[in-house]
């Protein structure tokens, strides 16, 4: 052996590069550009959402994020950081400021739409969130903890998930991510590495590290049509609270049902279409319009503006007896 190369190599004023880093330099370069241009791309429409809100204890205020949608001055960002607002302040990354209003929000999938009336802005290209799969990059941008501007970056680590709103309501076809999300976070945008939004941050869970969330584009754009159009979601009410309820076998042998849990009426409204349709307390409510009702997300989901003004059927189980109602719900007050 060559001492002489030995030492001229490893004490000398050479150095041997890390393992494999050879092969995984341009990987990381491409995963960096492809977070740098996607960041620099979109961070001109991100916005610092500032809100003065009136409680019991005084004048409060707030901070949040979100982005421009329209060169008119359209924001979308998350219900839970304007509701409720008595005033809204605007910052743009160019150092414009303005008072901002809202248009309609949401609470029940924490989506608002608010107006800045400046000209000249940036505005986000909007994705597909049916096209986003698991593993590929995510990157969300926005102000937490009033740290303005901040790009975190991971993948999308799972499709499909449900969140519970502050409703009550599930928001549905959430997207999981481990990109980083802090308070101020909230109401930002969620990006693919060609620099479109595929979701609005909205939550996290603590104490867990790496489990964010974001509601899909998709359903943000219904959304903000809907509020745009009409200033809020309209949805349909019968007037009935209900809980999920285990199945109880032999009901489900005899009516031949495959369902293992129904809802149960524990009340129902005076004047309101469940009592104008004949339900009573105490009936297990097993499907409406011949679509399955397991729980009270179920039904949620089938009380849209599809069934306003129509006659629906609504099927139970009061004692021995399968009945079928017929129910017409009406507009869901605010």
């Amino acid at each position: 052996m060559n001492l002489e190369l030995v030492q001229g190599t490893l004490g000398g004023g050479a150095t041997m590069a890390p393992p494999g880093s050879a092969g995984d330099g341009p990987l990381l370069d491409a995963y960096s550009r492809a977070v740098v241009e996607a960041a620099e791309h979109v961070s001109p429409s991100v916005v610092n959402v500032e809100v003065s809100q009136r409680s019991r204890r005084g004048e409060t205020r707030g901070e949040g994020s979100g982005f421009i949608f329209t060169p008119d001055g359209l924001i979308l960002t998350n219900s839970h950081v304007v509701h409720g607002a008595t005033s809204i302040v605007v910052s743009l990354p160019d150092g414009r400021r303005g008072a901002a209003s809202i248009l309609g929000d949401d609470p029940a999938t924490d989506l608002a739409v608010i107006r800045l009336d400046l000209a000249g802005l940036p505005a986000v290209s909007l994705g597909d969130s049916q096209a986003v799969r698991v593993g590929q990059v995510a990157i969300a941008i926005g102000n937490p903890f009033g740290f303005q501007y901040s790009v975190t970056a991971g993948v999308v680590s799972a499709l499909g998930r449900s969140l519970r709103s502050r409703t009550g309501r599930l928001i549905e076809d959430v997207i999981q991510t481990d990109a980083a999300l802090n308070p101020g976070n909230s109401g930002g945008p969620l990006v693919s590495s060609d620099g479109r939004v595929i979701g609005v941050n909205t939550a996290t869970i603590l104490p867990a590290q790496g489990i964010c969330f974001a509601i899909g584009v998709n359903t943000a754009k219904f959304v903000a049509s809907r509020l745009l159009r009409d200033g809020r979601i309209r949805r349909s009410y019968i007037g009935m609270a209900a809980q999920t309820v285990p199945l109880p076998p032999r009901v489900a042998r005899y009516h031949g049902l495959a369902a293992e849990t129904a809802i149960v009426a524990v009340s129902v409204e005076e004047r309101s279409p469940a009592q104008r349709a004949g339900l009573r307390p105490g009936d297990l409510v097993i499907a409406m319009d011949g679509h399955i009702i397991a729980g009270v997300d179920d039904l949620h989901r089938l009380l849209t503006d599809a069934l306003l003004g129509a006659r629906s059927l609504i099927t139970v189980i009061r004692g021995p007896q399968k009945l079928d109602l017929e129910i017409s719900p009406v507009e869901a007050p605010e």
